[in-house]
C-alpha cells in the first residue's frame, strides 16, 4: 500500500506525534502541504489529512491546501487531529474537512483525534489545557488505530 500523511503542526507538535506514529504503522511519509503537490495525490493508495483544531477548524494551511485538491475519485483518505476538546456532539471539528474531502471524491474511511495541549486564549493566560498531552496512552491509541486502518480500507 502506498501512503502518505499531509500534516500541519504548528504549536506545539503534537500533530506532528501522532503523524509519525501512524505513518510508522501504515508506511507513510509525513509531509507539509507546502511538500508535496496536490496533484501526486492520486497516486496514492491512501492519504491522511491532519492538522491541531483552532477555533473549532482545523489549521487554514490544511483546508486550503484540501480546497485546492483536484478531484481525487475513490482515493482512500483518514482525517485525524489533535486537539484541547473531543471532536464529540452536535458540532464535530472532523465534519467540515470530511465533507470537503468527500466532495473532492476522497473515500474517507476513518477519523481519529486526541487531546493535546492547548496554549489558545484565553488558555494561555494560565499556561494553556491537557499539558502533556499527546501522552503514552494517546500515542497508543494513535497507534492502535492505524493498524486497523488497513482493515477498514480492505473491507470498503
Amino acid at each position: 500500500m502506498k501512503a502518505i500523511i499531509v500534516c500541519t503542526s504548528v504549536s506545539h507538535g503534537n500533530t506532528k506525534q501522532i503523524a509519525d506514529v501512524v505513518g510508522e504503522v501504515i508506511g507513510a511519509r509525513v509531509v507539509t502541504p507546502e511538500e508535496v503537490d496536490a496533484t501526486q495525490l492520486a497516486g496514492y493508495d491512501l492519504v491522511g489529512f491532519g492538522s491541531g483544531i483552532f477555533l473549532g477548524s482545523f489549521h487554514a494551511r490544511l483546508r486550503e491546501f484540501v480546497q485546492a485538491l483536484p478531484p481525487a475519485p475513490q482515493t482512500k483518505a483518514f482525517v485525524f487531529a489533535t486537539s484541547g476538546f473531543p471532536d464529540a456532539g452536535f458540532q464535530r471539528f472532523s465534519r467540515p474537512l470530511v465533507r470537503q474531502l468527500t466532495q473532492k471524491g476522497f473515500d474517507v474511511v476513518d477519523t481519529f483525534s486526541c487531546r493535546a495541549h492547548d496554549t489558545y486564549l484565553p488558555f494561555k493566560l494560565v499556561g494553556g489545557i491537557r499539558k502533556g498531552r499527546p501522552d503514552a496512552s494517546d500515542l497508543a491509541a494513535a497507534r492502535t488505530w492505524a493498524e486497523g486502518l488497513g482493515a477498514a480500507i480492505t473491507t470498503r
